[in-house]
């Protein structure tokens, strides 16, 4: 982390000296969870994990003559949201033959109340996992067990609402399949 931060700082001072730090857009994030010995308390779990402590991971955003410094937003993003974004910024776009499947942040980033709502989909060979996050609802399923957790009033998924909305379960279920028949398949190992 020092040599991390030292390397981030060395960046920044790079920009300030040329003059381009106030109009640069710069990102910190992460791909998955934190390893073995991480502490991403309160969620529960890490890389190689659906949990929440395995997909939700912060980013930090500077680009101060865009992005309002101080804010957070509850946009619900996933790390190829950031192509889309980029090329936005730049003032381009995806060729249309290789379009992204994610989706630009630059509305949030300049009002961090313009929430867009859209479902995120995961799948991963380990423990046959796979997740949806609609909003404050997530549906889960790991090796034959299936879960649906309201992660803004229970963030730990120590609540399986299953059961209590089986509706919910079911579209959230049928509606990964779909995303899933979309998606080449995960190879054999």
């Amino acid at each position: 982390i020092h040599h991390m931060d030292e390397g981030i700082g060395r960046v920044l001072a790079a920009l300030d000296a040329a003059g381009l730090a106030r109009n640069t857009l710069i990102v910190f994030t992460s791909d998955n969870g934190g390893e073995r010995f991480s502490d991403s308390w309160p969620l529960v779990g890490g890389k190689m994990d659906l949990m929440e402590g395995g997909i939700r991971v912060p980013y930090v955003v500077r680009w101060p003559a865009r992005v309002p410094a101080g804010t957070t937003t509850e946009q619900l993003a996933i790390t190829m949201d950031w192509v889309p974004t980029f090329l936005e910024a730049a003032g381009t776009s995806a060729h249309p033959d290789y379009p992204s499947d994610g989706l630009s942040l630059m509305k949030t980033l300049a009002d961090p109340r313009a929430v867009t709502g859209r479902p995120l989909f995961w799948r991963m060979k380990h423990n046959g996992q796979r997740a949806m996050r609609a909003d404050r609802w997530k549906y889960l399923k790991v090796n034959e067990h299936e879960y649906l957790f309201d992660v803004v009033s229970d963030e730990r998924e120590r609540a399986n609402l299953a059961r209590r909305h089986p509706e919910r379960l079911n579209d959230m279920r049928e509606a990964w399949q779909r995303w899933d028949a979309t998606m080449p398949p995960i190879p054999e190992e």
